[in-house]
């Protein structure tokens, strides 16, 4: 297996993270709102999307110019649907892209189903470095209810073949079910600990307006837990991990160590440049000497006919100093390490008086070191304190 090393500096600098979405799922989720498409009888379309992919890597980095590459991220959709060849080929081609010291992490999303399990030996081979592994309930009953097309045995199973592939893993977690218990929730993170995960990743059930889960909760027809249950969870999850020696080092994700956080996401959250590729996919790259959101074409068609045409996004907006620092905050907040003091000083805030001086006095934000960091008080309330601090 590569050793990816690890890089935790806090200047994301001039290197480029690499976002990679493939659309399609065997199922739909009914909690999902993310750009997917069903799997059946595309073959031919998912061949010509891996060539455009490619082709849109290659322009884009003829743009951006030959610059360090940070990290590579196989997200979805699921992307463990992958002929594990086509990941070795768009692999080579980020890897011939970019320059860099050495190795770096290379994550891909899967699903813990027998037949996507078959393919993570070879998913290793071409270069997954780290699998993060979708299993969203270790209960039989609860991934009856999120949709998922895998059992809690059949979780096991993926998990303990994946070990032998991988020695870094992450796996993700939902909570704040209808009717979960405390009790029964830290049973089930209790024995994700068990099983030798060195990254956790528990999140909050959300409803989403379109998705299956939006539109019952709209009938009446799903409860969610109310705001005291939901709070009991959330502090759940805080206490178990922190006992079996998880750190949180954002919001909604916890490491046993520096070395276990993952790489592309704190590049991320730290405002690094990411270049998105795929159909939906969001990057923020330097352009023109402005950070540039982007977003590609939805729809497979059009993105594939975009890159054709050298025109892969939907979306191209340059954020001036003020939304691009907005943005810095907003995703810098939800780590342990905050924002620069100087990220605020962009936006005139000052801890003499205002909302950043309200925010200190009352406990939610600390200021630390030259950086202003989120209290354990202030994180679980993020959203109303981001909204205080920068309305």
């Amino acid at each position: 297996m590569t050793d990816p090393g690890h890089r935790d500096s806090l200047d994301p600098g001039e290197a480029v993270g690499v976002y990679v979405h493939w659309p399609y799922c065997a199922r739909i989720c009914p909690y999902c709102d993310f750009n997917v498409v069903r799997d059946r009888g595309r073959t031919q379309e998912q061949a010509g999307l891996v060539d455009a992919m490619i082709a849109d890597l290659n322009a884009r980095t003829e743009q951006i110019g030959r610059r360090p590459l940070a990290s590579v991220f196989f997200g979805g959709g699921t992307p463990s649907l992958m002929p594990p060849e086509d990941v070795g080929r768009i692999l080579a081609a980020i890897h011939g892209a970019f320059t860099g010291p050495g190795p770096v992490e290379v994550t891909l999303e899967a699903n813990p189903t027998d037949a996507e399990a078959a393919h993570f030996s070879a998913l290793a081979d071409v270069g997954i470095n780290r699998l993060s592994l979708g299993v969203q309930s270790l209960d039989d009953m609860a991934l009856r209810f999120l949709g998922r097309n895998h059992d809690a045995a059949e979780a096991r199973r993926a998990i303990a073949l994946a070990a032998q592939s991988y020695d870094r893993m992450s796996i993700d977690l939902i909570y704040a079910r209808p009717d979960q218990t405390v009790a029964a929730w830290t049973d089930e993170l209790t024995t994700a600990v068990d099983l030798g995960f060195e990254h956790i990743s528990p999140y909050q059930l959300t409803l989403n307006a379109g998705t299956a889960f939006g539109r019952a909760q709209a009938r009446g027809t799903l409860v969610p837990p109310d705001e005291d249950r939901a709070a009991d969870l959330y502090e759940t999850t805080q206490e178990v991990l922190r006992r079996a020696g998880f750190e949180a080092y954002e919001v909604s994700n916890h490491a046993r160590g520096v070395n276990a956080r993952s790489v592309h996401n704190l590049h991320v959250w730290r405002g690094g440049d990411y270049l998105g590729l795929g159909p939906g996919a969001h990057g923020r790259l330097t352009l023109d000497g402005h950070r540039t959101a982007t977003v590609g074409h939805r729809a497979i068609r059009d993105y594939v006919a975009g890159v054709a045409a050298d025109m892969p996004w939907s979306e191209q907006i340059p954020m001036d100093a003020t939304e691009a620092a907005e943005e810095k905050i907003l995703l810098g907040l939800r780590t342990v390490e905050g924002v620069a003091w100087a990220m605020l000083q962009t936006l005139a805030l000052t801890p003499d008086h205002g909302p950043l001086a309200d925010l200190v006095d009352e406990g939610f934000l600390r200021l630390e070191n030259g950086r202003v960091i989120a209290t354990s008080r202030g994180r679980p309330v993020l959203d109303a304190v981001l909204g205080r601090l920068l309305t």
